[in-house]
């Protein structure tokens, strides 16, 4: 693999290969992808816990231009969107753009060179003249740093990470936390294991799925029928983007989606008393909208026990809670979701002068767009602050935000320069607009904490608003919000 390409693009997950697809169209091959593992996908290769799938449907989830008429359901399971991952990925050629193995260690900008010097573990170095960050957000595991854990002699492990050699027929298992893994691999466990002791912290609103497989003629049809598959594909972007007025306009518009929910555990659990504990007292939306149909049933197994004590200590063989009670188990699953913020603010750069992106961002991480950040000279991050979503497709504003690199480069082209960086003043205007926004959105208002927010209850992750109004503002990059040297 070329050592000094013009582009280095890092991960190779769907902003990665995004990003490189567009490139080749463009007629741009001098790039390369960076990724740690030894084979791509990321977020999908890494999730293979049991139940996973995707909760958004499968036509929005994927790319504009490369329309799969073919997927077996609504919402597409794991293994099939990785499958997904690994067609587009041959029939635009990437593979001999990978450097597999390659986990990025630091990314420093040498200003008298122009160009990214971006250090690998083991010792190599890539040089690259710009650098596109598609890291993504779901990616390092949060484990929560419980008194005794160290002491726990039986199996432990994260969702994120699951160990398929672990048979857990007939076991005793803890798992800890009730997020959007943990709703789907419940149903999946609680008919093996002996005993499930589920520790909720906070209960999550829980819509029904509305999945179902797609019949081979159905499927024949989309291919056959000229804009049938791009027809399916806006008409449920269109449902998708009527959600964001109860999220980012006024939580009240949201209602209609609570009572639903609050229908579904009606419906699905009989009892009170657990009905009870699986009822959030915060509004709909102030936490990731989880859906399932199986979740609930699974609460009300003999062998499963919902628990909502919070844990006081781990022992060698349990979990203690703050009633005091002991639950004795054989193994802990974490089904607490990622450190989303930490994933950017971990980041090691250095940019221009010797600024490193935790001095930059001292007061809360932000970029312009979420892609652009003044003293990072052609540094680009896909899916950076304040572009993740509630409501829709995130291979949407992938798109959008790999449309806005390219524009930015096509800048670079036309005005001979040779960097591209934001002005101060453009950061601050993107930032100051949304954050208006943010305070008075259901992520702030709604009564919830979340890892939405960092640790000064900012939120630093969504997009206050509607992804038409993303691709509006990123389609085109304004030569006066950068500084082109």
């Amino acid at each position: 693999m070329n050592e000094r390409p013009a582009i280095v693009i890092i991960g190779s997950g769907f902003a990665g290969l995004g990003m490189a697809i567009q490139l080749k169209k463009a007629g741009f091959h001098d790039f390369a992808i960076l990724e740690k593992c030894a084979e791509l996908g990321g977020t999908w290769r890494d999730n293979t816990y049991p139940g996973c799938a995707c909760d958004v449907p499968s036509h929005m989830y994927s790319y504009s231009f490369e329309l799969n008429p073919r997927w077996s359901r609504m919402f597409a399971p794991q293994q099939e969107i990785w499958d997904y991952m690994r067609r587009v990925a041959a029939k635009y050629d990437l593979e001999r753009h990978i450097r597999y193995g390659a986990e990025v260690e630091s990314m420093e900008w040498d200003d008298a060179a122009g160009h990214w010097d971006v250090s690998l573990a083991g010792g190599d170095v890539v040089r690259g003249r710009a650098v596109v960050s598609g890291v993504g957000a779901l990616h390092i595991p949060s484990v929560p740093d419980l008194p005794g854990l160290a002491r726990f002699t039986g199996k432990t492990f994260h969702s994120a990470q699951w160990d398929h050699d672990y048979d857990l027929t007939g076991k005793r298992v803890a798992v800890i936390g009730t997020g959007a893994s943990a709703v789907q691999f419940v149903p999946q466990i609680a008919e093996r294991v002996d005993r499930l002791h589920l520790f909720q912290r906070t209960p999550p609103w829980v819509q029904p799925k509305p999945d179902f497989s797609f019949s081979r003629p159905f499927q024949g049809a989309l291919e056959r029928v000229p804009g049938a598959t791009r027809a399916l594909r806006n008409t449920i972007y269109w449902g998708l983007e009527t959600r964001a007025v109860g999220f980012a306009l006024d939580p009240r518009l949201a209602k209609p989606l609570e009572r639903m929910a609050l229908r579904h555990i009606e419906r699905q659990i009989p009892d009170p008393e657990l009905r009870a504990k699986v009822t959030p007292d915060y509004t709909f939306g102030c936490k990731r909208g989880l859906l399932s149909n199986d979740y609930y049933p699974a609460l009300t197994r003999p062998n499963v026990d919902l628990v909502t004590d919070g844990i006081t200590e781990i022992r060698e063989r349990s979990v203690v809670t703050a009633d005091g009670t002991e639950h004795e188990v054989d193994a802990i699953i974490f089904g607490t979701g990622f450190k989303v913020v930490d994933a950017l603010a971990d980041l090691r750069i250095v940019g221009r002068g010797g600024l490193k992106i935790q001095e930059r961002w001292r007061d809360g991480i932000e970029a312009h767009h979420g892609i652009t950040l003044p003293g990072f000279p052609n540094f680009f991050m896909l899916l950076g602050p304040n572009t993740g979503l509630g409501h829709n497709s995130v291979v949407f504003m992938i798109e959008q935000q790999v449309a806005h690199v390219m524009s930015c480069l096509k800048l670079l082209a036309e005005h001979g320069a040779g960097t591209i960086e934001p002005t101060e003043t453009a950061l601050r205007r993107f930032n100051d607009r949304i954050h208006r926004r943010l305070r008075k959105a259901v992520w702030n208002e709604g009564g919830c904490d979340s890892w939405y927010l960092d640790e000064n209850g900012v939120n630093r992750t969504l997009w206050p608003g509607f992804t038409f109004e993303y691709w509006a503002g990123t389609r085109r990059a304004r030569a006066r919000d950068y500084v082109l040297r």
